[in-house]
């Protein structure tokens, strides 16, 4: 679905990962170049020697294995913010968010007040058959309290082979008792596009994330809203942070046409490589306006879509600033099963433009409130330029680059884009209904004849 100019110089399997916030290119396994000499091999003695001191020394008695995946850890943290290290289990799961589909019961759980909460059952999965609601408080999982229990292992514990059983102990508000539930795990898709009709004429399409499916699934949506006579399409990426480089490119291609540059990507070595649209079903690339929505938690390759429409002309952004994440992660694997993120270029929008601190600017700012409800949530939104030691921008103004020393709140994790969680009714949201109004004028002048006068 993709075309690339030329091949990237190192032998990188080209695997896409995605984590929340980020798209990345490669998955590299054991291609690594050891340090065995000269000043390297000296700071690695150190390195050897300090490990050996809180082995022997250190007052409670330590794990080898926790010592130097928290070196790691601190090596990576002085890098760029997006550039992390992922434990075994924390890399098992993101490889399972990047396919979209996994084994296990259905439910998105948070932990609010220290309990474990369903947030929501996804719909037609087990536990929504089941009669799981929101705001059911998982209070054992096989007979065994949540009480302290990670998310990550309460996620485990629920994950498993399609078929197999997991007990549930629900505390409902409104029940007396706890409720037991007996849930057989089935495969869970996750969706990432949501689609309708708006007034008849307009198609409206929601990415919420990009995966590995998110291209299939996207032209579904288009041949099914094109068969209820779309005239028009509004292209929703607002909240999306991200995802697999390769589908960001999938994407466009579906409203560009062949040969087009959809986005550039620059290592350090300085060699660009292009990524180019290639032919995709000719129905689908119909001339029809588009208008896509953006906001501060649009990210990454939400933004690579965005500023590639926006640089061919093909379609009017619209909203919020976006979060401007311009920079690209590969993904290894290690050989004890975790992984590394690390930050390996630049990508750049058609017209050769980074968006890193900057972000996608819309060619009509729409804020989704007005006054000093909008001043508020300003304040407390955070994007790429407040995170500390994020990447520079080379093609932005002098005055943008001052601002690189950005501040980060402690309890915002690096690699997520501020997701605003006002929400809103179709009725309540201007920056969709300025879209539709924006398609429904495009229409009216569209069709305006200009009056003969006579001039005799």
């Amino acid at each position: 679905m993709y075309d690339k100019k030329r091949q990237w110089k190192k032998g990188f399997a080209v695997i896409a990962i995605m984590v929340v916030a980020g798209a990345w290119i490669v998955f590299g396994k054991g291609l690594w170049t050891p340090v065995l000499g000269g000043e390297n091999y000296e700071e690695l003695r150190v390195f050897a020697e300090a490990l050996s001191l809180v082995q022997r020394n250190y007052v409670e008695e330590t794990k080898t294995k926790d010592l130097v995946y928290g070196a790691i850890k601190g090596m990576l943290s002085d890098l760029d913010p997006h550039t992390n290290f992922m434990t075994p289990e924390t890399y098992k799961e993101m490889q399972v968010d990047t396919k979209g589909e996994f084994g296990g019961l259905g439910i998105q759980i948070s932990i609010k007040d220290k309990k474990l909460v369903v947030i929501a059952p996804i719909e037609d999965t087990p536990a929504w058959r089941a009669g799981i609601k929101a705001g059911d408080h998982i209070f054992k999982i096989n007979d065994e309290f949540t009480k302290d229990l990670s998310l990550n292992d309460a996620v485990e514990k629920m994950r498993g082979p399609k078929g197999t059983k997991v007990d549930l102990t629900i505390v409902r508000e409104g029940e007396k008792e706890p409720l037991d539930f007996a849930i057989v795990r089935d495969i869970i898709k996750i969706k990432s596009i949501k689609s309708k009709m708006i007034d008849n004429e307009i198609g409206y399409i929601r990415i919420t994330q990009f995966q590995e499916k998110t291209g299939d699934d996207l032209e579904n949506a288009i041949k099914d809203l094109q068969k209820q006579s779309m005239k028009s399409l509004v292209l929703d990426f607002r909240n999306n942070p991200g995802g697999l480089l390769k589908v960001a490119v999938q994407v466009s291609e579906f409203f560009l046409k062949e040969g087009k540059l959809v986005v550039s990507v620059k290592g350090r070595d300085g060699e660009k490589e292009e990524y180019l649209s290639s032919s995709t079903s000719e129905v689908i690339k119909e001339d029809y306006p588009i208008v896509v929505l953006v906001n501060e938690g649009s990210a990454s390759a939400s933004e690579i879509v965005a500023g590639a429409l926006q640089d061919w002309g093909r379609g009017v952004v619209l909203g919020a600033q976006t979060f401007g994440k311009g920079s690209v992660q590969t993904v290894f694997s290690l050989t004890d099963g975790s992984g590394m993120r690390l930050t390996t270029a630049k990508y750049y929008t058609p017209k050769g433009t980074s968006i890193q601190n900057t972000g996608i600017t819309p060619d009509i700012v729409v804020k989704l409130h007005d006054g000093k409800v909008e001043k508020d949530l300003e304040r407390k939104v955070i994007r790429e330029k407040d995170l500390k030691k994020h990447l520079g921008n080379e093609t932005a103004p002098v005055e943008e680059e001052e601002k690189k020393d950005g501040i980060k709140n402690e309890n915002e994790k690096d690699e997520e884009p501020p997701v605003l969680s006002e929400a809103v009714t179709e009725e309540e949201d201007v920056q969709l209904q300025r879209a539709v109004d924006l398609l429904k004028g495009w229409k009216i002048f569209k069709g305006i004849v200009p009056i003969q006068t006579d001039k005799s």
